[in-house]
């Protein structure tokens, strides 16, 4: 019987999938009590959806993450009314979910142009402020990627992700043998002893090429940015999509996954990742499960099979690597405990990264 295989366990947080951010409208502006005049109110900070933002890197052009509205102007003996002060839009990508620092939602990013305000300038003072400006509205916010699943299934066509997705949950993807059998997301749900559940969604597959929108192309890419963690799943006997297009192996066909990604956007690579290699009830399925085995310990050498362009900057390094046959059963139950221990992990590293970063905040506001 083929034992796990645990290949090194990486460090991951380079995918950013939700971001605290501090928020403060603009002051408004002194009113002028010799002529009744009224200052301006202070800027609005707004969250608008942009597409081609992405959560880090909004992290990455803003390291404070401080976001401010730009103050009234005084009322003057020029001005009477002062000008209002000019509002911050913070551009965040579409697909995200925004709360206040305690869960409470502000509003939500569906398309581009969508725009939720977050924080609302200062009156400029007036009669009825005795003359004297009110400050913006203060808070910390999240933003918040909206998952469709906890764990993405990608792979190929004729990987065997929806019965995989069958044996493994409650869903029941319909299946055929040829090409594109999933086009849409099929949600389905592992479901656990101590009650926990766990969504995995089944994507449509990938074809080389999806990265400048062949196949179902950015459709499917998409969706993979809204899952915590990727399920690569590969036949261990590698695949052919059609007879004018070359063989792949297993190794080639999760070289060629991990490009498409890094091609439609680096980040993604950085998720966690777990592999399933399936079809281990085919003849001779044990000896290439080694052969991919070591073809994955050192990715280096045996890149030449590869096309030059096809070749990953990084290679993914999956947590866990785990043999199945979908068909059979075989694997089925220690790829559900690998899911659970992987989401298990990565969410206690999140909690333990929120709390380090409330206590630096904290701490600053101390000195």
């Amino acid at each position: 019987m083929v034992q796990l295989s645990r290949i090194c366990l990486r460090k991951f947080g380079n995918f950013v999938d939700n971001l605290r951010l501090y928020v403060r409208g603009g002051s408004g502006g002194m009113g002028l009590p010799r002529l009744g005049g009224q200052g301006g109110n202070g800027g609005d900070v707004w969250v608008v959806g942009s597409k081609n933002m992405t959560l880090k890197g909004i992290k990455e052009k803003y390291p404070q993450k401080r976001f401010l509205g730009g103050p009234g102007e005084n009322s003057s003996v020029r001005a009477i009314k002062g000008q209002r002060g000019q509002d911050k839009e913070i551009c965040a990508p579409v697909g995200i979910t925004v709360t206040t620092d305690g869960g409470r939602i502000l509003g939500e990013l569906n398309t581009e142009g969508d725009r939720v305000k977050v924080a609302k300038g200062g009156a400029g003072g007036s009669y009825h402020s005795r003359f004297e400006p009110q400050k913006g509205q203060a808070k910390h916010i999240r933003l918040d990627l909206k998952l469709i699943a906890d764990v993405g299934l990608v792979g190929f066509p004729n990987a065997g992700k929806s019965s995989l997705l069958t044996a493994m949950s409650n869903a029941t993807p319909q299946i055929a043998s040829y090409a594109f059998t999933t086009v849409k997301p099929e949600i389905g749900k592992l479901m656990y002893d101590d009650y926990k559940q766990i969504s995995v969604a089944d994507l449509p597959g990938l074809i080389e090429g999806a990265h400048i929108n062949k196949g179902m192309g950015h459709k499917f890419l998409k969706h993979v940015e809204r899952t915590k963690q990727l399920l690569f799943v590969v036949d261990v006997n590698g695949f052919q999509l059609a007879s004018t297009t070359p063989f792949r192996s297993a190794f080639e066909a999760v070289q060629l996954l991990t490009k498409e990604l890094e091609l439609y956007k680096a980040e993604l690579v950085s998720k966690p990742a777990l592999l399933v290699v399936n079809k281990m009830d085919l003849p001779d399925a044990d000896d290439k499960l080694e052969e991919l085995k070591e073809q994955l310990q050192n990715p280096d050498e045996f890149s030449d099979l590869l096309p030059a362009d096809m070749i990953p900057k990084n290679y993914i390094t999956f947590t866990h690597v785990v043999p199945v046959s979908a068909t059979t059963g075989f694997g089925v139950d220690l790829l559900r405990s690998c899911i659970r221990v992987s989401l298990d992990e990565d969410a206690a590293m999140a909690t333990k990264a929120i709390h380090q970063e409330r206590l630096q905040a904290l701490r600053l506001s101390l000195t």
